[in-house]
């Protein structure tokens, strides 16, 4: 079975899962692997036209991962983690979302003047 995507950490989403309790930890990196291979809302979930998140459910606490989806050669096979918090009320954050557009636009831009 091949993966759907593949999925790169930036800093501050590598920063955020290193902060948390090893179970923690390995929940939301399982639950990152299981997501590569299935179609489910549950583990990956659009947020917006741009923005989408890994979610967690652990220990009775909701994870989210913000990510975002990077073309390669035409084709959507990369989905770039931007940050992660620990979800405290029902609705999603909007100033997450917005810090999450926010870096997708830095990276992209620094793509581009990488090539």
């Amino acid at each position: 079975m091949t993966t759907k995507f593949e999925v790169e950490l930036l800093p501050d989403a590598v920063e955020f899962l290193e902060n948390l309790d090893n179970k923690a930890r390995e929940k939301i990196y399982y639950n990152i692997k299981k997501a590569q291979f299935v179609n489910d809302n549950e583990l990956f979930k659009k947020l917006n036209e741009l923005i989408w998140e890994f979610r967690t459910l652990y220990n009775g606490k909701a994870y989210r991962l913000f990510s975002f989806w990077d073309n390669v050669d035409g084709k959507e096979t990369l989905v770039v983690a931007t940050h992660g918090i620990l979800k405290k009320t029902q609705k999603t954050p909007s100033k997450e979302i917005k810090r999450a557009e926010e870096i997708r636009k830095q990276y992209l831009i620094n793509k581009t003047k990488n090539k």
